[in-house]
């Protein structure tokens, strides 16, 4: 059985599995329950001055019989006396010693709350520290959570502040609502951030009830855009893992954050740059126990694949992600429809034909059905009719050895700026 141990930035953990902050971190008797369950660490609910929450606070997207397909929140940080919270971080961390404790902390952008409360924290005993920089309701409101994250200068200046006087590793923890999630985190890494966390939630509406004409959630018939998480995320999240993962300016730790419910989803963090990952939304919609499945899937999936260590995974796949203008212009594939497969639903003609390239044919067979077939000569593979077929195995998309010379744009640019007028660009292919 492969090692699941991981070190983020100094922080030790049994494995990978963390809780990120938020509901399910709010006491120590959630977070005992959860170290219990076989999670490896849990970021406390986040700390500061403690506020007051409204009712109703949660919301959800339900998308075609899934439940909780993204989730809403307009919560805010904790509204527990802080005295309380940092005598449960005690004896939570004195309980097991071996897990991470991470303490999330938000206060006004002040040089003196910083240390103030850094100082507090990690008297009582706490792995490490990160940073809330990333929510984009109520306490941004208060310049806060995300009005100090979307400012790159504020991130320096305050990770700054707090590496002044911390003893333990800080984590800064990022908001996903802004233009390049790079440039904040490259001044994360000036400030002297030891590893970033990322994403935080997404600014939000969950919807609007068509029969009161209330948004949801509403509090007393007025609502707020909210934090938006869960596994309508995850791929913005990982997109913005992988970017961070790949800039050299962004050169530490990554814990990622966004839509994780599944180990699978657990390895493909990892392989985009995660030493570890945080989990909010899936708990809060299955409990502490998915982590039991999680953890298995991924001793078996390591062991498949031959790997000693969970950290054998943390960032493979980050060289294979590139910009657009690096990709091979003449590699080809296209769809192939396999009868025996085909349940002859015609999904993939229809949105070849309304949404694609109109290359799907409907002829008839020999025996007098229906047959469709791919003209391979003008399909572009783009993926669609596999897309939306529901019969596995029913379409292929198959690569083709066109004979020709891997070709980028970037490449391609570069030749018919170079030809000096001897090859028009119709020429260069």
């Amino acid at each position: 059985m492969a090692d699941l141990n991981i070190n983020l930035a100094g922080i030790k953990s049994p494995n990978p599995f963390w809780l990120a902050s938020a509901p399910p971190t709010n006491t120590g008797y959630q977070v005992q329950r959860a170290f219990e369950a076989g999670w490896g660490g849990a970021v406390w609910k986040t700390l500061g001055e403690p506020i007051i929450n409204t009712s109703s606070r949660f919301a959800a997207v339900h998308f075609n019989g899934q439940r909780v397909a993204g989730f809403n929140n307009i919560e805010l940080i904790t509204d527990r006396p802080l005295e309380v919270n940092l005598k449960e971080i005690y004896e939570t961390k004195k309980r097991f010693p071996n897990h991470a404790v991470v303490a999330s902390l938000m206060v006004e952008p002040k040089r003196e709350k910083w240390h103030e409360i850094v100082k507090r924290v990690e008297a009582i005993g706490v792995d490490g520290l990160e940073l809330n920089f990333g929510c984009p309701h109520g306490m941004a409101e208060r310049g806060m959570g995300a009005a100090s994250g979307q400012q790159p200068d504020l991130v320096e200046s305050q990770t700054y502040w707090v590496k002044e006087v911390a003893t333990t590793p800080v984590i800064v923890k990022l908001t996903p609502n802004i233009t390049d999630i790079t440039v904040v985190a490259r001044h994360a890494v000036k400030g002297g951030a030891d590893a970033i966390s990322l994403i935080n939630t997404i600014n939000s509406l969950a919807g609007v009830d068509i029969h009161s004409w209330n948004t949801i959630p509403n509090v007393g018939g007025k609502g707020a855009h909210g934090g938006y998480c869960g596994p309508a995320v995850k791929p913005i999240a990982l997109s913005m893992v992988a970017e961070c993962a790949r800039d050299l300016a962004v050169n530490v730790p990554i814990s990622g954050i966004g839509g994780i419910s599944t180990w699978q989803d657990v390895v493909e963090f990892m392989l985009m740059g995660a030493t570890g990952i945080q989990v909010c939304t899936a708990v809060m919609h299955h409990g502490f126990r998915i982590v039991e499945e999680m953890i298995d899937g991924l001793n078996h999936y390591l062991d498949e694949k031959g790997l000693a260590s969970v950290a054998d995974l943390i960032g493979k796949s980050v060289p294979r992600y590139s910009n657009w203008g690096d990709l091979d212009l003449n590699y080809k594939v296209v769809a192939r429809i396999n009868e025996d497969n085909c349940i002859n639903c015609n999904k993939c003609h229809i949105a070849c034909e309304d949404a694609s390239h109109q290359c799907i044919d409907m002829l008839t067979g020999k025996d007098g059905k229906a047959v469709l077939k791919v003209r391979e000569e003008d399909c572009v593979g783009c993926n669609l009719c596999s897309i939306v077929c529901p019969a596995e195995g029913a379409i292929d998309m198959v690569a083709l050895d066109t004979g020709a010379v891997p070709l980028t744009w970037n490449q391609r640019q570069k030749l018919v700026g170079g030809l000096s007028g001897t090859y028009s660009e119709a020429e260069v292919v």
